[in-house]
């Protein structure tokens, strides 16, 4: 009995032991991540990040810390050849590097006037100063689609910053409506974008090529500097022909027109019959009036029927006028190029509401804007197709490849 007493004891005891065993388990503790920015390990200062606010100056963002030994005033003298303090502005952000512990000694101070650089004075051993230009990556991409909406709202779509299709509709303003465009209508662009550091996104680059499908055909458009020499680039489709015009298609940048030219029409304000020899576009008082060519300003003045009006001569062939402005922005005899503000919409003379009146002659005879082909703006030197090809074959076919994939 004490035999099978004793075995049963240590039976037990050997149980007892591995369950002991079992419970006690060592948990190593995770290292916190390493954050490194602005060539400082964050993880070895107490950090205060934010952005300089109304009434803020440097003086009193330094005031807010334990300078120890440092005075601000020392500070800015110290570092005035590399850093104007007096240059720091409402909304700019800025990182202050403490020392951890009890006391927080200030140890640097990092502003950022923009996205792409930094100032950092640095108080660790003595005070200095210095900037720091952060690369950028520049990146091709293209993307390809259909119309749901405006263009603004296709490019949001595939996170896309908005602000191209401001360029886009100025590079297709000769050859598109983009009020017109239709629902369904296919586009192709190709463009590229900053990256700042390779992560942080800074926008779009420029425009390489892109294409709208408008009226059943394709519309290319590729940018091309005809002198290598100069940074001025045209934009020609696929065959080099230009796409800009000689003229732009209206003289208001978004176009609602209320009347067309007429051989006759019931006058709105006379009540009459009578020929109306222009395009009547409605917009907001105030709104800017561009002309539509370059030229000299030939007329400037007031009719009762005309209102305060522009007329400007483009060449010996074309002139144009705009009437009933609520102010005159130019003077007679004044040089003008395409797309400058000659005015202001008004509803001077006999109109009955905000408007421009836009009258077009040809060889001294009023025509109907709408319907007359205009010409194109200098063609392609012969001379520079060959490059021109060279340079945009590859564009088309990346952009031709896309959008076969997509539809």
């Amino acid at each position: 009995m004490k035999k099978i007493a004793l075995f049963i004891i240590l039976l037990f005891a050997v149980a007892s032991c591995k369950k002991e065993e079992s419970v006690v388990v060592a948990e190593i503790p995770k290292a916190k991540p390493i954050v490194e920015q602005f060539g400082f390990q964050f993880n070895d200062y107490n950090v205060v990040q934010d952005t300089v606010r109304s009434g803020d100056t440097f003086g009193s963002i330094m005031d807010a810390q334990n300078l120890g030994e440092h005075q601000v005033y020392d500070i800015v003298d110290k570092v005035k050849d590399g850093f104007d303090v007096r240059t720091i502005r409402i909304g700019k952000p800025y990182t202050i590097l403490r020392s951890k512990g009890r006391y927080k000694k200030l140890e640097a101070f990092v502003y950022q006037p923009d996205r792409g650089s930094y100032y950092v004075i640095d108080l660790r051993d003595s005070v200095s100063v210095y900037k720091k230009i952060r690369p950028i990556l520049v990146r091709q991409r293209t993307i390809a689609g259909s119309l749901d909406g405006s263009l603004s709202e296709a490019l949001q779509k595939e996170k896309v910053d908005i602000a191209l299709a401001s360029q886009i509709t100025k590079v297709y303003a000769w050859s598109i409506d983009f009020f017109k465009l239709k629902k369904g209508d296919k586009f192709g662009i190709t463009f590229t974008e900053r990256y700042i550091d390779d992560t942080i996104y800074d926008g779009v680059d420029s425009l390489k090529a892109a294409f709208f499908e408008y009226k059943g055909k394709k519309i290319y458009a590729f940018p091309f500097a005809q002198n290598p020499n100069s940074k001025k680039l045209d934009y020609f489709d696929e065959d080099g022909k230009a796409l800009k015009n000689f003229f732009l298609k209206a003289p208001l940048k978004y176009v609602n027109i209320t009347s067309r030219f007429a051989a006759n029409r019931l006058h709105p304000v006379q009540g009459i019959w009578k020929a109306h020899k222009g395009t009547d576009y409605a917009a907001p008082t105030g709104t800017p009036i561009m002309t539509t060519a370059a030229g000299v300003v030939e007329q400037t003045g007031y009719t009762a029927g005309n209102g305060n009006f522009v007329k400007v001569k483009h060449d010996k062939t074309y002139a144009t006028q705009y009437l009933h402005m609520s102010k005159i922005l130019v003077r007679r005899g004044q040089r003008v190029n395409q797309g400058d503000v000659i005015g202001k919409v008004g509803s001077t003379g006999l109109a009955t509401g905000p408007h421009v009146c836009y009258r077009f002659w040809k060889n001294g005879v009023q025509v109907d804007a709408l319907r007359l082909k205009l010409p194109n703006s200098a063609p392609m030197d012969k001379k520079n197709l060959p490059r021109f090809l060279q340079q945009m074959q590859p564009l088309k076919r990346e952009l031709d490849s896309v959008a076969s994939s997509k539809f």
